[in-house]
C-alpha cells in the first residue's frame, strides 16, 4: 500500500525556518491536489496550504507570507518552506495527496517552535 512520508520537522526557535518534504513510497498516478495540514494538541486538523494543477496555491491566513508550498505532481513530491516561525505554528504537519480514486495521508512530522 502506498504511503506518504514526511520529513524535515524538528525544534526551532521563534523566527527560524524549516523545510518540510513529503514523498510517496511508490508512484501515485493522477495526483491533482497536494496539501499540507497541521494538527496541534487539542485542536482539529487544519489546512495550512494546498496546490492544484490548475489554480493558484491556497494559504491559511495565519501563514500567508511566511510559508511557501511547492511540489511535483509527476514525481509525487511536496515541499513546504516555513519562515519566520512562531510558537503557534507548533503542530504535527501532515501531507495529503489526492487523485480521482483516493485520498492519501502521511503520518506527520513534528514541528516545535520554542525558545
Amino acid at each position: 500500500q502506498v504511503q506518504l512520508v514526511e520529513s524535515g520537522g524538528g525544534l526551532v526557535q521563534p523566527g527560524g525556518s524549516l523545510n518540510l518534504s513529503c514523498a510517496a513510497s511508490d508512484t501515485i498516478l493522477g495526483v491533482y491536489y497536494m496539501a499540507w495540514y497541521r494538527q496541534a494538541p487539542g485542536n482539529q486538523r487544519e489546512l495550512v496550504t494546498s496546490m492544484t494543477s490548475d489554480d493558484s496555491p491556497y494559504y491559511l491566513h495565519a501563514v500567508t507570507g511566511r510559508f511557501i508550498i511547492s511540489g511535483d505532481y509527476l514525481k509525487n513530491a511536496l515541499y513546504l518552506r516555513m519562515q519566520r516561525l512562531k510558537p503557534e505554528d507548533t503542530a504535527v504537519y501532515l501531507c495529503n495527496f489526492r487523485n480521482r480514486n483516493r485520498n492519501y495521508w502521511g503520518q506527520g512530522t513534528q514541528v516545535i517552535v520554542s525558545a
